[in-house]
């Protein structure tokens, strides 16, 4: 990709590569990375927690799968314009405005008097803290010289990984210890030190509202339009039976119209909102594909192994996130180490290894029984945990490197809305998925086990004798046995369907390998030298 020397009004200047790096800078960077870990752990937060939460709203399971998709859609909408809005407001301004704004909205869902406020104040609150995403990643691009990427690469790739790991955990804890609003209340020590953070570290700068004038609506009018009903089609498709739903089949056309407007809107300006043509780039089409694929891994293994563990093992959600955590915690140490190879070592050959890890730790909760819990689900998780940082490190270099500074925040925004919306897809899949094999699953043992079979009729009888010995008639007895061994059959298909989900993400993650050795070469700049791909 060329690189232009003319820097257009109001757009990001990188630092130099043999720029001091000063401990401003680094406060800057480090309050940016906190804001995209609190938005990504948002995201998750409130699964552990929905039940009380769906109590204490009156709300069904259904009613309540609002409350994530509410975040999600405005979030993914966000996103992509945070590259005119830190043009217009500037990074200082922006983030700490809308740093500001996202505090206000957490606590708001803390006081929500009903499922409509919550769902309110879910979205204000993911438009707010969407755009901290990218940002972060943007000001590891714009503040640190090539020589320090890697490092700030590292530290944002754990705000990507750890945040969904850590969102069921910690939700958990808190919801246990000190009820469910506290999940929302929390944001305020990371959310101040943010804004703290960005006050010091950055320096003020002159807004451009005027551009606001200029800028493509259109083009934003259909983003917001394709993003948002992909999102609302996705997370509600499984649940209300995909295309025989009438409510799913309009987001399917809203979704279609929304996205192919946007895309016709931003080839025909000269200076759209957000630089889609980044995507001919073949690094970054690569880097950005392949990173839907690992948002389909992390947040669904997110979502497949606290399902398991509450519907199976019947943990509680302290429980769970105990299993949860071995996902994340790992990362912490071998971050260091992937970015201090990153610099020496091919990169395909680096995300290689993470995606084999990743891919062997679905398939190693693929043989999953009704007795499996925290002592079989650790190994797989500690693997799991080995080979994220390869992944999430490199895939950024390869769709950063080479990037003009103009197309910085672009390149940002792109990249971490695939990412969301490759987990979105994901979780969609996963839960058809899940639906589907345990009908299939439950339907070939219903066939196997005939009340006909002399075995069969052994089990009940068996069962029914201990029904009567605990004081039961002997009819009703033998209508607890049938129900008995119903729930045994449907128990040990949904175990079989939730095998079935971690073979399909291992298969996708380990021949995603194959699509990575279409990048070009690539390294982590390791010392004064251009950040140009190798």
């Amino acid at each position: 990709m060329t690189s232009t020397t003319d820097t257009p009004r109001g757009a990001l200047v990188p630092a130099a590569a043999d720029q001091k790096v000063d401990l401003r800078t680094w406060v800057a960077v480090a309050a940016g990375m906190l804001g995209a870990f609190m938005a990504v752990l948002d995201i998750q937060i409130t699964n552990s927690s929905l039940k009380d939460i769906l109590g204490t709203l009156s709300a069904t399971q259904e009613e309540g799968s609002w409350i994530s998709t509410a975040y999600l859609c405005a979030e993914i909408v966000v996103i992509p314009l945070a590259a005119l809005l830190v043009r217009v407001f500037t990074m200082r301004g922006y983030m700490i405005g809308t740093t500001a704004a996202f505090l206000v909205f957490s606590t708001l869902c803390g006081w929500a008097w009903n499922l409509e406020s919550m769902i309110v104040f879910r979205m204000l609150q993911g438009f707010t803290g969407g755009a901290l995403i990218p940002m972060a990643m943007t000001l590891v691009m714009v503040k640190l010289p090539p020589s320090k990427r890697a490092t700030g690469m590292a530290i944002f790739g754990l705000t990507a990984t750890l945040a969904p790991t850590m969102g069921p955990t910690l939700g958990g804890y808190l919801s246990e210890l000190y009820g469910w609003p506290s999940i929302f209340y929390i944001n305020w020590v990371p959310g101040l030190l943010l804004i703290f953070g960005v006050w010091w570290g950055l320096d003020k700068e002159k807004m451009a509202l005027k551009m606001l004038a200029h800028a493509d609506w259109v083009g934003i009018a259909f983003m917001a339009t394709g993003l948002a009903c992909l999102t609302i089609f996705l997370e509600e498709g499984n649940s209300k039976d995909w295309f025989d739903s009438g409510f799913i089949i309009t987001f399917a056309a809203l979704a279609l119209v929304g996205i192919v407007g946007w895309v016709a809107t931003s080839m025909t300006r000269a200076e759209p909102f957000v630089n889609l043509r980044l995507y001919g780039d073949r690094n970054f089409l690569v880097a950005t594909a392949l990173s839907a694929c690992v948002g389909m891994g992390l947040y669904g293994a997110s979502f497949l192994l606290p399902l398991y563990l509450g519907q199976i093992a019947g943990y509680t959600p302290m429980q769970i996130g105990k299993v949860i955590m071995w996902a994340g915690l790992p990362q912490l140490l071998v971050m260091p180490f992937a970015a201090a190879l990153s610099s020496k070592v091919d990169n395909r050959i680096l995300c290689s290894i993470g995606l084999g890890l990743f891919g062997v730790s679905c398939m190693m909760n693929s043989h999953m029984d009704a007795t499996t819990g925290y002592d079989q689900l650790l190994w797989s998780q500690v693997v799991r945990a080995l080979g994220v940082p390869f992944i999430m490190l490199t895939l950024s270099n390869f769709a950063m490197q080479g990037i003009s500074q103009n197309n910085m925040s672009s390149a940002s925004s792109l990249f971490n809305m695939t990412r969301n919306l490759g987990g979105s897809v994901g979780i969609a899949l996963l839960a058809t998925a899940l639906t589907n094999r345990e009908h299939f699953h439950s339907a070939r043992l219903g066939e196997s086990i005939s009340s006909y079979a002399g075995a069969t009729q052994q089990r009940l009888d068996q069962m029914t004798q201990v029904f009567v010995a605990s004081g039961v008639d002997p009819v009703t007895a033998a209508n607890q046995a049938l129900a008995a061994l119903d729930r045994i059959v449907r128990r040990e298909s949904y175990i079989m369907a939730y095998n079935d989900a971690f073979v399909i993400m291992g298969f996708v993650l380990i021949g995603c390998i194959g699509v990575l050795w279409f990048a070009n070469k690539v390294k982590s700049p390791s010392g004064a030298s251009g950040a140009g791909a190798h």
